[in-house]
């Protein structure tokens, strides 16, 4: 897919995703139109703007906008091709405890977008989810499967417009802001690391792989499907021994709303889930095009009755020199320096 030419908004578009979607899109799409970086943080916008000054990048443009303000939306979509939806509260505690402002911002914002969309000539939404959409037990999770659910819907009452919606859902990203990560690098320097439970697992992605899939999404979407990544998984336990060999564990306890295992597909959205090859894909339970078409075009394979995508049930890990590896190329170039230096710490 060709991006050059096209004009793209991005929602949240000062948080790690956004950032490294803005790198990838430059250096890939160099004569994009226009390129709308679209979030509430002036601070993070200003510090963003310095890194892509108007003089070296005339095409990109800071919005400063919330997703609860539909007006706002609607002025920024005008004239944009292609929507990402990165925009979330996404920290499971703050959700917990500030659950009205997750619901405005995760449920309402994302009616907002859809609405905005549709009123505007965008040609396709592709919006990002989480694994915790999947059977969610906290309210962030609640909240994106509501997401989830408006988006895929959208596509029913679109009439004959020429656009598209779908879902993009995957698990942790490497090195995100609040991410465990960032979190262990943060704490090793004082001689141990709190494991919330030694048994917990998570899936992993890296930021350029979830742009990257983004991009597919944006590509070959018909309206309507939830994509999902084949990735491995990692136990917490091996994150902790990457990040500080020997360094001391102290269990925790999970916090309120944490399972010990994600889920991305549930054994519920098997009756709907094909294997692509790279990716899985939920499509919607009344499609509105031909299921047949699709699966030729994609070669698309149905998954058996009854399958899940667990990662405490992953066929694929990343051991422990593999996330040393990850975090050395994806977070901290200097990490190999500081993991010997952690040897030292007791």
């Amino acid at each position: 897919m060709d991006l050059n030419g096209k004009s793209i908004l991005i929602t949240g578009g000062t948080g790690s995703f956004g950032k490294k979607f803005v790198e990838i899109i430059l250096k890939r799409y160099p004569a994009i139109k226009r390129l709308v970086i679209y979030s509430r943080d002036e601070q993070k916008q200003y510090h963003m703007a310095e890194e892509y000054p108007l003089s070296k990048y005339p095409q990109i443009r800071f919005f400063i906008g919330d997703v609860r303000d539909y007006e706002r939306l609607v002025r920024a979509f005008k004239g944009i091709d292609y929507v990402i939806h990165a925009a979330a509260i996404k920290h499971v505690p703050i959700a917990e405890y500030n659950p009205s402002e997750c619901v405005k911002t995760n449920i309402m914002g994302a009616e907002n977008v859809i609405n905005a969309a549709l009123n505007t000539q965008v040609k396709k939404v592709v919006a990002l989810s989480t694994d915790k959409a999947a059977a969610p037990i906290n309210l962030y999770g609640a909240t994106k499967l509501a997401s989830d659910k408006l988006f895929i819907a959208a596509n029913n009452i679109k009439g004959d417009q020429d656009i598209n919606f779908c879902v993009v859902r995957y698990g942790n990203v490497l090195g995100s802001n609040g991410s465990v990560v960032p979190f262990f690098l943060k704490k090793r320097k004082d001689g141990f690391l709190p494991i919330t439970d030694p048994n917990m697992t998570r899936f992993n992605i890296t930021l350029d792989e979830g742009v990257e899939m983004v991009l597919h999404a944006l590509e070959n979407t018909w309206g309507g499907e939830i994509y999902v990544p084949k990735i491995p998984s990692y136990k917490i336990t091996d994150v902790a021994e990457a990040i500080a060999p020997g360094c001391e564990h102290r269990v925790t306890g999970i916090r309120p709303g944490e399972k010990i295992h994600e889920e991305m597909i549930t054994t519920s959205d098997s009756f709907y889930t094909y294997d692509l090859g790279k990716y899985y894909v939920i499509i919607p339970s009344v499609p509105s095009w031909k299921l047949a078409e699709f699966i030729e075009k994609f070669n698309a394979v149905k998954v058996p009755q009854g399958f899940s995508y667990n990662s405490g049930e992953n066929v694929v890990w990343n051991s422990v020199e593999d996330l040393r590896d990850m975090i050395k190329i994806h977070v901290d170039s200097t990490f190999n320096h500081l993991v010997y230096e952690s040897n030292t710490i007791r």
